[in-house]
This record gives C-alpha cells, sequence and structure tokens, in this order.
C-alpha cells in the first residue's frame, strides 16, 4: 500500500428526520479544540432547520410515545451496545472537545454509556413510580398514569459535550418524548457522531434530531414555535434562558430551567442524575371508573 495516501476527513452534518442534511443555508463553521486547533467544520443550522426538526419528531411522536415502554427500553439499550462498539472514536472527540487527557475522556465516555444503560432501565419503571391507584371515597377506580409531553427542545449543556449531552437527551426520550436537540456550539461533533449512532440503533427516524450552530440563533424559533410543547433550557446562559422562557409561554410550554449546583454556573454531570429530567416531561392523567358491585351482600371490589 502507498505510504503517500490522502487522509479522508469526516465530514459532519445535521441529523434530522433519521437522514443527514446539510443546513438548508448552506453555512459552516470552524469547530476548535481547546488549543484552538482546527477540527473540522460543522453545520451552522438555521430557523428553517429547527423548524424541519420540529416536523420531523411531530411526525416521529405518534409511533414512539405508542410504542411499549419495555420496547423504548430494549431500544435505548441497543444505543448503548452501538456506543460502546464506537467508544475509540467518542473518546477522541470528547478529548479534543474538552481538553482532556485520554484516559479522563474514557471515563466520561464510559460514564455516558453507563448513564444510557440506566435511563434504558428507567422505561418501564418510571409510571409505576409516579403512577398508581388513589384512594378515593366512593365505589370508583381513580388511577393516574403517565404520558409524554411531546415535541421537545433540548439546549445541551456547553461545557460537557458527550456526558451532558446523554444526560439531558436519554430522559427525554425515555418517557415516550421526541427531541429537537441544539449541540454545544463550541463542541458539537461528539453530538453530531451520536446522530450517526442513533441512525443505526432502531430508533426511528425523527425522534431524536440533532442541530448544530449558534444556540440562541436555534433556539429562539424553537421556543416560540407553536408545535413544540417543552423546551429544556440547560445549554442556556441567564439572560438567553430568559428570553426563551418568556416566548415559550406563548403557547404554554413546560420549561426545564438551568440547574446549577450550589450556585455555582454549572451542573455537575458526575452526579447521580435521580428521576427529575424523567418526570419533567411527563404529563399525569387521572382516570375514574365505577368499581360496580360484587354479590347480595353489596361489596365491591
Amino acid at each position: 500500500m502507498s505510504d503517500n495516501r490522502l487522509s479522508v476527513f469526516k465530514t459532519y452534518k445535521l441529523y434530522v428526520g433519521g437522514k443527514f442534511p446539510r443546513s438548508e443555508s448552506g453555512r459552516v463553521y470552524e469547530v476548535t479544540d481547546s488549543k484552538g486547533k482546527w477540527l473540522a467544520n460543522a453545520p451552522q443550522s438555521s430557523r428553517k432547520d429547527a423548524r424541519d426538526a420540529v416536523v420531523a419528531a411531530r411526525k416521529a411522536f405518534g409511533g414512539w410515545s405508542g410504542a411499549t415502554a419495555y420496547n423504548r427500553g430494549q431500544v435505548l439499550y441497543r444505543v448503548a451496545e452501538m456506543l460502546e462498539g464506537r467508544k475509540d472514536q467518542f473518546v477522541r472527540e470528547v478529548a479534543d472537545a474538552e481538553g482532556l487527557s485520554k484516559s479522563k475522556a474514557a471515563a466520561v465516555v464510559d460514564a455516558a454509556i453507563d448513564r444510557w444503560v440506566w435511563y434504558a432501565g428507567w422505561t418501564d419503571k418510571i409510571g409505576q413510580v409516579v403512577g398508581g391507584a388513589n384512594p378515593v371515597a366512593g365505589p370508583f377506580f381513580n388511577l393516574s398514569t403517565t404520558e409524554p409531553t411531546g415535541v421537545v427542545a433540548v439546549l445541551a449543556p456547553q461545557e460537557s459535550s458527550f456526558l451532558g449531552l446523554v444526560s439531558v437527551i436519554a430522559p427525554v426520550i425515555a418517557t415516550g418524548n421526541t427531541a429537537v436537540v441544539i449541540a454545544s456550539a463550541d463542541s458539537p461533533l461528539p453530538a453530531l457522531s451520536l446522530g450517526e449512532v442513533l441512525a443505526t440503533s432502531d430508533l426511528p427516524g425523527g425522534v431524536v434530531n440533532v442541530l448544530s450552530g449558534r444556540t440562541a440563533e436555534i433556539a429562539t424559533p424553537l421556543a416560540s414555535h407553536q408545535d413544540v410543547n417543552a423546551i429544556d433550557l440547560t445549554g442556556a446562559d441567564t439572560a438567553l434562558a430568559k428570553e426563551l422562557e418568556i416566548a415559550a409561554a406563548d403557547n404554554l410550554k413546560r420549561v426545564l430551567r438551568p440547574q446549577p449546583v450550589d450556585g455555582g454556573s454549572a451542573t455537575d454531570w458526575t452526579a447521580d442524575p435521580g428521576t427529575h429530567r424523567l418526570t419533567a416531561f411527563l404529563e399525569t392523567k387521572t382516570v375514574w371508573h365505577p368499581t360496580g358491585a360484587l354479590g347480595v351482600s353489596g361489596s365491591s371490589y
């Protein structure tokens, strides 16, 4: 083999509706590592890309939310399997994105894969934890069950390009929602590579849509979009979060505000995630049903 072969540079693309389009605007921007070295050109999404992603997410919502919780868990576990197989690639991308040594980046990737498995295990359990039969006065069954909120816009963390990314995407789709994800503006490559994993892991197209570019430019139309049901503001700074929250009120979107730790400016993504992100985008439906009577004694069940 020739020692003079040219390198094949990776072309990063958006992930929308199960496909890999370039930005409709044709724009790209340079992505650099922590030392300013050029890594790749990433697509710079436009408002049109954001609207297209919402259409794809809405189209996928019926099938995904209607799937059994067990089936969603199996699909999410398959994602973890695919991530495990491409671990070396993600270690390189996380090391470049966050300025970490290879060993520290490997620990981050391992934690992200483990977290994906953790959320996969919750798909058929969260309903039992937050739903149930309610005691009422009278001959009625009173049952509370969970339902997904719908299309969720997710602003991925700016500083945690992979573990934080997984921590905000997995709980949204584990509970039956579909997502439009805005990757970290400065470190989008792990998110765009995640799209390639999702495309080959049995996840229906449109359940997760990944956009890269300037966070404010993409998030603004999503916050005011009438067919977006909720928004996670994790990746927004204070000023942008306030602006987006005001826009989100127009159609009463659910809003998950940024959650700093102990008054700090960043979330500790290595901490136990708990279940609050699973329940953040769940609705509770309560149904009443008469129990009827058994036998002449009038006893009921």
